[in-house]
Order: structure tokens, then C-alpha cells, then sequence
């Protein structure tokens, strides 16, 4: 009789056991899988702070934790990303990105635009365009495809012709075939634009810096025509863009909250938006 109920209380034992770790497998398999913390990259310029006012709360809400890295350069900020130390960066158009891919071997892919302010023409000597002595000069970004931004921003002034289908990735000063305003070219460093105003007679900078560098776009006498190629977007590796992550960031950025804090800032008033923007 004891032997029996000791039997039975040992199977009632074992059973339980069972069930428990039945339960306990359960719940880990149905558990939401803990979100990683995500590395995003960025350089001197105001996409760091739309990360923070529209994106960042959207990502939290899904578990995520966000980390941020400055770089004092695009070429700092790309590399790091294709090494894997951080996820992604937000600094760079298109056609920039074509080109350091073209030029490094790399694959980083823009997966989403972001809004971006204009490369304009900004001077602290002249308060107008008229009357400009020949051999004024002009500081322009040294890297190709932004010299050709600025280079855009001079012809539609009527200063200078440039070669028509010149190659972005090739251009130089010698791609200038008239010029008409006998104004001189100082090319520098993308960053050093809004410190040349100290000494150049104009600087052609582009939006992030002069942004940066507390400049209002609307005290450019003339900012670019800026096309879809020329906004800034997010830039993972190829191989992650399908990446749950990669995924989760893109739909921040489209989302309302990310639109609606834009929207509601004065200060992104002149910046080029997205198409995914909705219209007012």
C-alpha cells in the first residue's frame, strides 16, 4: 500500500516537472526577442538631432537602445560602418556614396532620405552681388562631387560656364570654360567652408555645415536646385539592409512622428524633404 502511493506521488512529481518545463520552453519560445542597441553614425550637421526629436521614440517604443558616434568626417563615418563598428550613418547623398563606393570598394546602400538643407552661397563681405571687382574669390568644396554642386550654384548665377555632362565623380576646376565674372576658385576641405567666409569673398557651403556653423539658409544669397540624388540619406552595408533593423529604421523615418516633429520645427523651414513626406 505505502509502496503504491509512493509511486503514485512520484509520477504526480515527475508529471508536474514535465508541465513546467513544457510551460517554461513555451514562454521563451513566444517571448519577444530582446532588441539590440543600435550604433548610428554622424558627422557636424543637424541629422543627428532629427534622429533624436523624430526617429529615436519610434525605435524605442520597439525595444530598442540607441547609441551615437560624431565623426569629424564622411570617409571616418562610411568606414566605420563598413567595418561593422557601428549600423549605420546619416551624412551623405547618393551620388557621394556611389562615389566612395566606387572608390573604396565597398558596399554601403542609402536604404531612406532624411530631410537635408541646401548647399548655398554665403559671404560676410558683400551684402550684394553687384559691382564685384574681377579676381574675387570663391571657396568651393575640394571633392569632386560637391565642387560640382557648387560649381552648378556659380553657372545659375551666371559667373561661369562649366562643361556640360561633366562626370561628377571627375570634376575639377578645370571643368570651368568661361568665366565671365573673372572670380578666382579656393577649393577646400567640405568642413572649412564656413571659416573661409573670414577671408574668401564668398564660400559656396554646403547645408550641414553651414547649419552647424549657426548660418541661417536664409542669409545665402542663393541656395542650390536641389534634385532627389543630391538628399542625404541612411547608409547601411548591402548585406543588412533586410536586416530587422535596417527595416525598423525606415519605418521611423516614415512614420508620423518623425514627420510631424520636422513639420513643427521652424528650424528645418527651406530644408529639401523627402517624397515620403506627406503633403500639407
Amino acid at each position: 500500500m505505502r509502496n503504491h502511493l509512493f509511486h503514485r506521488l512520484l509520477g504526480a512529481f515527475i508529471s508536474a516537472l514535465a508541465l513546467s518545463g513544457i510551460a517554461l520552453l513555451t514562454g521563451q519560445a513566444s517571448a519577444a526577442p530582446q532588441k539590440p542597441e543600435l550604433r548610428v553614425g554622424f558627422v557636424p550637421g543637424p541629422y543627428i538631432d532629427e534622429f533624436k526629436i523624430g526617429v529615436q521614440p519610434e525605435l524605442e517604443k520597439k525595444g530598442y537602445k540607441i547609441r551615437y558616434y560624431e565623426f569629424s568626417t564622411g570617409l571616418e563615418a562610411n568606414s566605420a560602418v563598413f567595418k561593422g563598428d557601428i549600423d549605420a550613418n546619416v551624412m551623405q547623398h547618393s551620388v557621394f556614396l556611389k562615389s566612395y563606393n566606387d572608390r573604396n570598394k565597398t558596399d554601403l546602400v542609402g536604404i531612406v532620405q532624411v530631410p537635408t538643407p541646401p548647399m548655398g552661397l554665403y559671404s560676410k563681405k558683400h551684402r550684394s552681388l553687384d559691382g564685384l571687382r574681377k579676381g574675387f574669390t570663391v571657396a568651393v568644396p575640394n571633392d569632386p562631387v560637391n565642387l560640382q554642386r557648387a560649381l552648378w550654384i556659380l553657372q545659375r548665377l551666371g559667373w561661369i560656364r562649366i562643361k556640360e555632362n561633366a562626370n561628377p565623380v571627375d570634376v575639377t576646376e578645370l571643368d570651368v570654360v568661361e568665366n565671365k565674372a573673372g572670380l578666382k576658385l579656393v577649393l577646400l576641405e567640405n568642413a572649412q567652408g564656413p571659416r573661409a567666409l573670414d577671408d574668401a569673398d564668398f564660400a559656396a557651403i554646403q547645408g550641414n555645415f553651414a547649419i552647424f556653423a549657426k548660418l541661417k539658409l536664409s542669409e545665402a544669397f542663393i541656395l542650390e536646385d536641389m534634385t532627389p540624388a543630391y538628399i542625404n540619406v541612411l547608409a547601411v552595408r548591402k548585406t543588412r539592409q533586410s536586416d530587422q533593423y535596417a527595416r525598423d529604421i525606415v519605418e521611423a523615418y516614415r512614420s508620423d512622428t518623425f514627420q510631424n516633429a520636422i513639420r513643427a520645427d521652424r528650424f528645418y523651414d527651406g530644408f529639401r524633404l523627402p517624397d515620403y513626406f506627406k503633403a500639407k
